[in-house]
């Protein structure tokens, strides 16, 4: 809850992010809208949130007093996109509950100017995948790898601040082909862990370092 500074990927996400002066965003998934007024603070001209969460929209335009900012209700399962073309569109950890998200990378291209950007961070693979955590063994006591199956893709349900949330789970290679069959170039993956200097600022941070707990990608419209 406490905006962008407060998540630990964020300078690795906001290196990703192109110049924003006089430009056009579009963030996806905008939640309290931290982005959006991050992005005008950079320069951008014009920027539009989108949320399905009424409750967070209405907070994002009492915490808002900028008429350069706009926020809109949608479900990213069927966005129309408002009228652009954007410079960049920005999501944040919100792509792997998406369940038609070739349909919304397609679209996101159709919004885009030539050379624009989408950006977006998503949890990463190893962690959607898991459908039985815990470690197995065989028939002779050897121990077995927890049963994530992480080639079987679609939906994983599991709990989150004590309710039932369903994400969908796909590999690596099906993000980065989705991208690719949509018009996009790949310009950056970055397989998100803490540094050694933010653990050490953070030492409950340390486990991260296990597994990427983020993915972040980069691509660029043609």
């Amino acid at each position: 809850m406490g905006g962008l500074d407060a998540a630990p990927e964020w300078p690795a996400l906001r290196a990703l992010l192109p110049p924003l002066r006089g430009r056009a965003v579009l963030d996806l998934g905008c939640g309290y809208g931290w982005l959006c007024r991050w992005a005008r603070a950079q320069g951008a001209a014009r920027v539009i949130g989108v949320d399905l969460s009424e409750r967070m929209l209405e907070r994002a335009r009492a915490e808002t007093a900028d008429a350069g900012i706009e926020y809109v209700r949608a479900d990213l399962e069927d966005l129309a996109p408002p009228a652009g073309p954007f410079d960049l569109v920005y999501s944040s950890l919100a792509f792997h509950y998406v369940v038609a998200l070739p349909r919304l990378l397609g679209r996101i291209h159709e919004a885009l100017g030539a050379g624009g950007a989408l950006v977006f961070s998503i949890e990463h693979p190893l962690y959607t995948a898991p459908g039985r955590p815990e470690w197995t063994t065989d028939a002779a006591g050897h121990a077995l790898w927890p049963l994530d199956r992480y080639l079987d893709e679609g939906p994983r349900t599991t709990t989150w601040l004590a309710r039932s949330v369903t994400k969908q789970h796909r590999t690596i290679a099906t993000y980065v082909n989705a991208l690719v069959e949509a018009g996009f170039t790949v310009t950056h993956l970055h397989e998100w862990g803490p540094s050694a200097e933010q653990v050490a600022a953070h030492p409950e941070w340390a486990n991260e370092r296990q597994r990427p707990p983020f993915l972040l990608v980069a691509a660029r419209r043609a």
